[in-house]
Parts: C-alpha cells; structure tokens; sequence
C-alpha cells in the first residue's frame, strides 16, 4: 500500500494544478463573498468649527470606534451626498451640540446617535473638569494625566455577556462564506481523485496489480487515502490563508476547526465512493458530481444559513445532507460557542452517513465489477 500511495504522490507533484486551482477559486469565492456582507458603516462628518479643541477632541474619540468609519466631507458635499442616497446621515459636529442629517430613519442611525452622544458626553467631562480645577489652580494636563491614568488603570472593570433564546442564531458573514464555499469545492477535489478508481479498472490496472502481492483492499485503502489526504489538505491550507493572512476571527478554537473536518472529509470520500459504484461511466460521474455538490450547497446551507429557510420540506431533506452537519459543527464550535456533548450530535451523524457510504459503494463496485 505504501507504494500505491507513493505512485499517487508522484502523480499529483507532476500535475497539482486541478488541486491548486480549486483552492484559489474557493478561497477567492469566499474572500470576496464575505468582503460584499461584512462591509462597514461609513458616516461623513463637518466641522462647524474648524480647529477648535473640543471638535477635535470628539473626532478623536469617535474615531476610537471600530465598528464604523468617520470621514470629514465639506458641507456641501455631505448634504449632496445625503440628498443623493450615497450616505445614510451625515453629522454636524459644533463645540456644544451636533446635528445629524438623515435621509430616512434607518437603525444605524440610532446607533450612530448613541456613539456621537457617548463622545459628546466624554469630552464635555473632561471639560468640565477642567474649568473646576483651574478655579483650584490645578492646570489643564494635570487634569489630563487624571483621565489618562483612569483610562489605563479603571477603578472597576465591566465584562459583557449575552444570551439568546432557543430562536436566536448568531450569523458572520465571513465564517459563514469561508465554511460554505470551502465544504463545497473540496467535495470537486475528493470526487474526482476517487474516480479514478474506475478508470484504473477500466485500463486494466487493477487486473495487473492484483497478480502482484497487492491485495484488493490495499489498493482500495490506498486510493482512499490519498483522496482523503488531499481533500483535508485542501481545506487546511484554505483555513491557514484565512486564519492568519485575512485574520479570520475563529473565536479562539482554530484547532478545533481543523481538528473537526476530518469527519466531513471522510463522509465525503465514502459518499464519492458511493456514487462511483452507481454510475456505469466515467462521463456518467462528471455529469452526476456537479449536480450532487451544487445541490447539497444549496440544500446544506453553504450558500446561506439555514436558519432564513423557512420551507419545512428544504429542512427536512437537509437533514440527509453532509454539507448540513459539516456547517452544524464548524458553525458551531466558533460563532455558536456549543460544548462537547452538543457537538457530538452530528459528528455521529456524519461517521454513520460515511460507514453507510462506504460499505454500500465498495458493495456495488464490487458486484457490477467496475
């Protein structure tokens, strides 16, 4: 077996382009698919009065914020882009007070409002603090170091928690764009090193080499193998890509991921298998595979959560799909946080679909004599 494994290697180090191309089209489709949902809010500003210290104190400390991008336009400019649609609001930020033009009450806007407010309210303190301590002749930068040491060395800290009811469901845009397209092109990249199980059949390989001491179930195991070692490979080079050159957040469980697609990936060999022992032909697999990864993308939620699908009949068949439980269980241990036991659950199911699989396609390979 290991010399069977040896002569794939080979094979695949003359020719890795269908395997490298497959990856950078993933990786692209889910960059870019990710890119197009995740973009951030962007809110132009103007300054009723340039170059005083308090505006400027408030621009600094809204640009403290991450979730949204602050850019100085001309008055002119922002009110034509608000009028026009190119913007949601726009702010008007003076000394005292500050005014947002809006085009329609949108919920950023209420948002944008509370962080403006919160700025507002934190420079407004320090002002006034200001003017109590030089009544007491303490300067300004002494007061300035007192906020400054609060800041690094609060008295009292405050940790944020959330829950959500049983209904609710958490949705990243780039986790969900990354696991999708990911599942569903390394299933392309399995499918076709397992097909070659039937064109090796075909050209008589298999009669010669089972003349040799090689047994069957070697040559089986060996194809096998190598299928999976390279699907898994193909998945774990995309991960590292988005793990540490896009800084993909996985919530601190990145081992787990990776650690967790090896039962998806062996559910996806054992089903290549399967469909190899129904078809007749090679030109029958290239024709069926296409159709069998889109629809399991479509119906296993690659494309989108299956948690907008509101078609009890679509859920239903979901639940006999790979692509559902591969998403269930990385979707799961990141964004979903789920413990062991719950976690579990469909990576069961997915060693049994694949135990399925497998026996039932190396039984129909072995009866039709393909």
């Amino acid at each position: 077996m290991k010399g069977l494994l040896y002569g794939k290697l080979k094979m695949f180090i003359r020719k890795p382009w269908p395997f490298l191309i497959t990856s950078v089209v993933s990786i692209m489709f889910a960059f870019f698919t990710s890119q197009s949902g995740a973009n951030e809010l962007s809110v132009p500003y103007t300054l009723e009065s340039s170059g005083s210290a308090t505006t400027e104190a408030i621009i600094g400390n809204l640009n403290e914020n991450e979730s949204i991008i602050f850019k100085e336009r001309s008055r002119n400019d922002l009110e034509e882009e608000v009028s026009e649609g190119k913007t949601e609001m726009g702010i008007l930020i003076g000394e005292d007070d500050y005014t947002i033009i809006a085009s329609a009450e949108t919920p950023n806007v209420p948002q944008v409002n509370q962080i403006v407010a919160k700025a507002y309210q934190k420079v407004m303190q320090q002002k006034n603090v200001e003017a109590l301590a030089s009544q007491k002749g303490i300067g300004s930068e002494d007061v300035k170091g007192w906020f400054d040491d609060s800041a690094e060395n609060p008295a009292f800290t405050i940790d944020e928690t959330a829950f959500r009811s049983d209904g609710d469901w958490v949705y990243d845009v780039k986790l969900q764009s990354l696991f999708g397209f990911s599942l569903f092109f390394v299933i392309y990249t399995i499918a076709y090193n397992v097909a070659t199980i039937m064109s090796e059949k075909r050209l008589g390989i298999w009669d010669r080499m089972i003349l040799s001491p090689v047994k069957k179930w070697e040559m089986y195991a060996a194809n096998l193998i190598y299928s999976f070692i390279l699907g898994y490979a193909q998945l774990l080079l995309i991960f590292l890509v988005f793990r540490y050159i896009t800084d993909v957040n996985f919530y601190g469980n990145f081992g787990w991921v990776l650690l967790l697609l090896v039962p998806y990936v062996f559910t996806i060999v054992a089903l290549s298998i399967f469909i190899t022992g129904l078809v007749k032909k090679a030109q029958h697999f290239n024709a069926v595979i296409p159709i069998v990864a889109v629809s399991m993308a479509m119906l296993g939620g690659a494309y989108w959560p299956l948690e907008i699908v509101n078609s009890e009949v679509m859920i239903g068949i979901s639940k006999v799909i790979p692509i559902t439980y591969g998403m269930e269980i990385l979707k799961g241990v990141t964004v979903n946080q789920l413990g062991t036991e719950e976690i579990l659950y469909p990576v069961s199911i997915l060693l049994l679909m694949g135990v399925l699989f497998l026996g039932l396609g190396l039984n129909f390979m072995e009866k039709r004599h393909i």
